[in-house]
């Protein structure tokens, strides 16, 4: 008998469809990845759209904000708006609100009084506004091949350097007492030391943060760093130091005129040192006798000059992986460092837990007129800076003229020019290595001094100088002029002594100076005897031509 058979399982019923309509099928992977690599191509092309718009919206409106808040509206607008989409996010304004509320409405706050001197509400207040161009790779030397072997990060920190490091700063005039003379009757331009040149060796160069201050380097400590936060009151290579002489008097205020050496430390570890040197810092301050009124101050970094900050950086020895002692250098053009008082000093408000304790009385804001300054006495700016530069530098007592003008003058006196041709300028910080060397060890000596002055008109010159001479100069005869000291030119330093006409009689490079004063019969003989030789030569040489009164290109 057959046993019945297990029915075999029904297969599902599919649902119907719809009459006219194909029937469904799986979507399969590829189909979800083609429309998601379709989605991506589109969401790249909007926002490569979109950036190009927001960069043509903003470049526009950068145009209308120059025309409608000027150059120094226009400057702190940038410097707050940090990536530049010409809106000021709550992140780039938040770092700097605080000081900005206190110097447009001229008060103070209370974290902002010096901790080292009491609170008095009868201190007057200004606003101090930072402005600033970055160095201009392109002057480095070093930028000619690219700044080979320079490593990236070692410049990282000069190449985010683009903006100060505080634009606005609030400032109370009894701050300023530092500029006051040191007694009532000292003469114009006679200077003194506001912080005085007491190192006699140099500070070492691998340091990252500057040593706290002392009193009378707070406020120097205070303008400065308005620039760059690691700012070094002395610099680690003399002659350091704040000096100061008076420029004018009246019955009741001071005009003094300054020159500040100080640096910058641009890097921090793990990065090696990074130092920026500007040749000077120079200005006025313009003070009421009792230091409790600023009429008006002005520092600035001079930038007359191609080239005016020295770099020097230490490097990754290769061979053995540690830091080198040696540092390697150049030199750069900076545009713009400067420092400006936004008005004279007023009485201020002062808040203290969200009140105000003290606030000037309106109408006193409104109708304060600031009366005309009559000085009994003054003398030229270029004289207050002539003072100061002797003051610096001892060898400046004898007057170094600018090229043309020293051959001139020595075809009138009919003497010799002393001409020395180096990168940097010989009268300020940015001539480190064998320009300082030269300057304090030979030229600031009395007896060479005595020999300058008395028989020859002295000069010094970039060498970047001499090469704008040539290129750009339409006067053919101080292109020939040029041309003359260039060829000589051998040397980091190269001192010449040349006639009127330019035609050079004798000349010695510094590494010949000390080369011969080593090895003069074996005996050590002191570069300044080596120096005083190389003069006297000259001028036995020179003496048959400056008695017939030679030719002159002029």
């Amino acid at each position: 008998m057959d046993l019945p058979r297990r029915p075999a399982p029904s297969k599902p019923r599919q649902p119907r469809q719809p009459r006219g309509r194909p029937p469904r099928r799986a979507h399969l992977p590829w189909d979800l990845a083609l429309l998601m690599a379709l989605l991506a191509a589109l969401l790249a092309v909007a926002a490569r759209g979109y950036v190009g718009f927001r960069e043509t919206q903003a470049e526009a409106l950068r145009e209308i904000a120059q025309k409608l808040l000027g150059t120094d509206g226009f400057y702190l607008f940038s410097s707050l708006d940090k990536d530049r989409d010409m809106s000021i996010s709550l992140e780039e304004f938040k770092p700097n609100a605080r000081k900005l509320i206190a110097a447009t409405s001229v008060s103070i706050l209370e974290e902002e009084v010096s901790e080292r001197r009491p609170l008095d509400l009868s201190e007057e207040k200004f606003s101090m506004m930072a402005r600033f161009q970055p160095l201009l790779p392109e002057t480095m030397s070093k930028s000619k091949n690219g700044f080979l072997k320079v490593s990236h990060l070692t410049l990282s920190g000069l190449q985010n350097w683009t903006v100060p490091d505080i634009v606005l700063r609030l400032f109370s005039a009894q701050q300023f007492v530092i500029f006051l003379p040191p007694k009532e009757d000292l003469k114009l331009g006679e200077p003194w030391w506001i912080i005085p040149n007491e190192s006699k060796e140099h500070l070492p160069s691998k340091r990252f943060y500057p040593p706290r201050s002392k009193t009378k380097e707070d406020l120097i400590y205070k303008l400065l760093s308005m620039f760059h936060p690691r700012l070094f009151v002395k610099t680690r290579f003399g002659p350091q130091g704040t000096v100061a002489c008076l420029m004018a008097t009246s019955d009741f205020y001071y005009m003094v005129a300054f020159r500040i050496h100080a640096e910058f430390q641009l890097n921090e570890p793990p990065l090696f040192p990074f130092w920026f040197s500007p040749g000077q810092f120079t200005g006025h301050v313009i003070l009421s006798k009792d230091s409790s009124h600023v009429r008006d101050f002005k520092l600035f970094v001079p930038n007359h000059k191609p080239l005016n900050v020295e770099m020097e950086w230490l490097y990754q020895d290769e061979e053995n992986g540690n830091s080198s002692s040696e540092l390697d250098m150049d030199i750069g053009y900076l545009p713009q460092m400067e420092l400006e008082s936004w008005g004279p000093s007023v009485l201020t408000e002062i808040h203290k837990k969200g009140k105000i304790t003290y606030r000037r009385p309106s109408k006193q804001s409104s109708q304060f007129v600031f009366e005309d300054i009559v000085w009994k006495q003054e003398i030229s700016w270029e004289k207050a800076a002539q003072q100061l530069g002797v003051a610096m530098y001892p060898f400046l007592k004898v007057t170094y003229f600018p090229l043309i003008k020293a051959f001139e003058r020595a075809r009138t006196e009919n003497k010799l020019v002393h001409s020395i041709v180096l990168w940097g300028s010989l009268d300020d910080q940015s001539c480190f290595g064998s320009g300082q060397s030269l300057r304090d060890t030979v030229l600031g000596n009395c007896l060479i001094l005595k020999l300058l002055k008395n028989n020859f008109i002295n000069s010094w010159s970039q060498v970047h100088e001499l090469n704008e001479i040539q290129k750009n100069q339409d006067d053919e005869s101080h292109k020939k002029l040029a041309k003359l000291l260039l060829e000589k030119y051998n040397s980091p330093v190269k001192m010449l002594l040349c006639l009127p006409n330019g035609t050079v009689v004798h000349h010695i490079s510094i590494d010949d100076l000390y080369q011969v004063s080593k090895e003069r019969s074996h005996v050590l003989t002191h570069p300044v005897k080596v120096y005083q030789q190389f003069l006297q030569e000259g001028l036995f040489r020179a003496q048959p031509f400056l008695q017939k009164k030679v030719g002159s290109f002029f």
